[in-house]
């Protein structure tokens, strides 16, 4: 059975493929003899600047890959040539082992990548600390600021936003330092930054789109449902930011009124991250598998029903205030964001700040080239 037709295998099931030097040294070295997709994103645009493919480098490129898979159906030397390229499954598993081998410890990585179990688990066990450990009733009408203590939440919350943060810091440096990153200047974070901002990659490098879910065909979907993931996201963090500010420093505790700035940020960044997380879903379950992280298929999914969980749940809550369904939402969206904050660098959310670290170490290269 040839090297392909096993990836093919495997990106079916929960086993981990680690992707060898020589394979990715092989098909790179196709790539860069070919030049076809030179002008398809930053990963084929940075690919052309290298004779030989090192670690550091397969390690660069895997993380500048958005996954778009436009190169692979325009690929002439895909199965059944011998060749055998498939870059898309490639980069993707380069870029998972990435993940796990420089977020500590590797095993916990691992598995929450691979598996939907560890955050079926996680998820129990905040419940049933929120509803016993906390005193949540799970039949009440009580307010969300009557039901727990702000105390309380910060006591719980706190270490499970700050490890988690800790644990991404040094896997980063790790991933930096592997990649011989050096100092960080405006213009590197600047061109990091704008990138992520506009997802300008997910459109293929050329603005008809990418061919994640559709095939050989254009679509700009993905894009799309990333950018309101993205920003829902960002609008949700700017909610608790504000609230935090209001709390500490202006003496103004919760709840807040719908057309305050921390109510408006968070009800228009849930409904804008439930709709992404959900087209995410969607899209996943029309894409090819055998392009992607091979094993990793059931953690990505899981990952992104949590998020999609988290910000459905957080607006059932807001809208079933007054009702006896208000605690049992509470506890359940408690619960999601405390294994959300958990999974932060074992889940595919990290793939965002390696991508970011990736971006600055691209505009340092070309900076200094």
């Amino acid at each position: 059975m040839d090297a392909l037709q096993v990836t093919r295998r495997l990106s079916m099931s929960d086993v981990t493929v680690d992707v060898s030097q020589e394979e990715a040294e092989r098909q790179l070295t196709v790539c860069n003899s070919c030049r076809y997709c030179e002008g398809y994103c930053n990963a084929f645009k940075a690919l052309t600047r290298y004779r030989s493919f090192d670690k550091p480098t397969v390690s660069h490129l895997a993380n500048l890959c958005h996954n778009c898979r436009g190169c692979y159906y325009a690929c002439q030397y895909t199965e059944p040539h011998e060749f055998r390229i498939n870059i898309p499954a490639l980069l993707a598993n380069v870029r998972a082992q990435n993940w796990e081998q420089h977020i500590k410890p590797l095993w916990l990585s691992r598995t929450m990548q691979a598996s939907v179990w560890p955050y079926v688990l996680l998820t129990m066990v905040f419940v049933i600390l929120f509803s016993v450990g906390a005193g949540v009733s799970w039949a009440s009408s009580v307010p969300f600021y009557q039901s727990i203590s702000h105390n309380t939440l910060i006591s719980i919350f706190l270490p499970l936003f700050l490890l988690p943060w800790i644990a991404v810091f040094f896997g980063l440096k790790s991933y930096w330092k592997s990649v011989g990153g050096s100092r960080l200047t405006r213009h590197d974070l600047s061109f990091a930054f704008s990138s992520a901002a506009t997802m300008k990659q997910l459109n293929g490098g050329q603005g008809q789109g990418c061919n994640y879910e559709a095939g050989d065909r254009y679509s700009n979907y993905r894009r799309w449902a990333h950018q309101a993931t993205m920003y829902g996201f960002l609008f949700c963090f700017i909610s608790t930011s504000l609230g935090t500010v209001y709390h500490y420093l202006f003496d103004l505790p919760a709840p807040y009124a719908l057309f305050s700035l921390p109510k408006l940020f968070g009800v228009v960044g849930g409904l804008m991250l439930s709709v992404g997380t959900a087209a995410l879903i969607y899209l996943k379950n029309r894409a090819d598998t055998a392009l992607g992280a091979a094993g990793r298929v059931a953690g990505e999914y899981a990952f992104v029903v949590l998020l999609f969980l988290v910000s459905t749940t957080g607006l059932l809550l807001y809208w079933s205030q007054g009702t006896v369904f208000a605690s049992s939402w509470l506890i359940v969206h408690l619960a999601l964001i405390a294994t959300f904050f958990v999974s932060i660098p074992y889940s595919k959310m990290v793939h965002g700040f390696f991508r970011i670290a990736a971006l600055c170490r691209e505009a340092q290269i070309q900076r200094l080239s």
